[in-house]
């Protein structure tokens, strides 16, 4: 008998929910030290209002803390065309305001691959043809393993209620033992012999 996927989802957001005291201490105990060293304020738990959660170009709201809706770490974003790393469920880029397609270019495309402009329809060049497809990759096993050499994937997913809807951030995994910060990796939700290189977020859709 198939599965209700929002079973699956109630599911592993109980497991994630449960562990991510975990993952929220340390990095509050650590940033909470490395911040008194200098003097700033610790901002882990800030709440924020419902006008601060609208996700943020970059995630980067306070020197090198990402974030967004009111939780905060310090893993730096996977590489990718848009100004935030929201991929689709499967992790290929997607625009962050809209979560339409779009291709290593930036350009929003359809299922075929060709680009198009907001209302669907395809983009042509002055000779009438379409314009020239671009590839599509995903930000973690595409992006982050050609520009960073890495042997890399995802491997963990951590879930946050942003803008009445799940929000799933997940960590892209890498052998590598530094993450993209340039610092050492955190092991998060990877396998052993695996630290967190980078990280994704996906719109889920589902309620909250």
């Amino acid at each position: 008998m198939s599965r209700d996927p929002l079973s699956d989802i109630g599911e592993g957001l109980s497991h994630t929910m449960a562990s991510s005291t975990t993952r929220r201490s340390f990095i509050a105990r650590v940033g909470g030290f490395a911040l008194a060293l200098v003097g700033l304020p610790l901002v882990a738990d800030a709440p924020v209002s419902s006008a601060e959660a609208t996700p943020t170009p970059g995630t980067n709201p306070v020197g090198t803390w990402y974030g967004f809706c009111g939780h905060y770490w310090t893993t730096g974003a996977c590489p990718g065309p848009g100004t935030a790393p929201r991929t689709d469920a499967h992790g290929y880029p997607v625009d962050v305001e809209s979560g339409a397609p779009i291709d290593n270019l930036g350009r929003r495309v359809n299922a075929t691959g060709q680009v198009v402009d907001s209302k669907g329809t395809v983009l042509r060049t002055p000779d009438g043809l379409p314009l020239p497809r671009a590839p599509r990759t995903r930000l973690c096993e595409g992006w982050a393993v050609s520009k960073y050499g890495l042997n890399a994937a995802m491997q963990g997913s951590w879930y946050r209620c942003c803008d009445g809807q799940v929000r799933r951030i997940s960590d892209c995994c890498s052998t590598k033992s530094t993450r993209i910060n340039g610092d050492a990796g955190l092991r998060g939700y990877c396998k052993p012999g695996r630290t967190v290189f980078c990280f994704i977020y996906t719109e889920t859709g589902v309620p909250c």
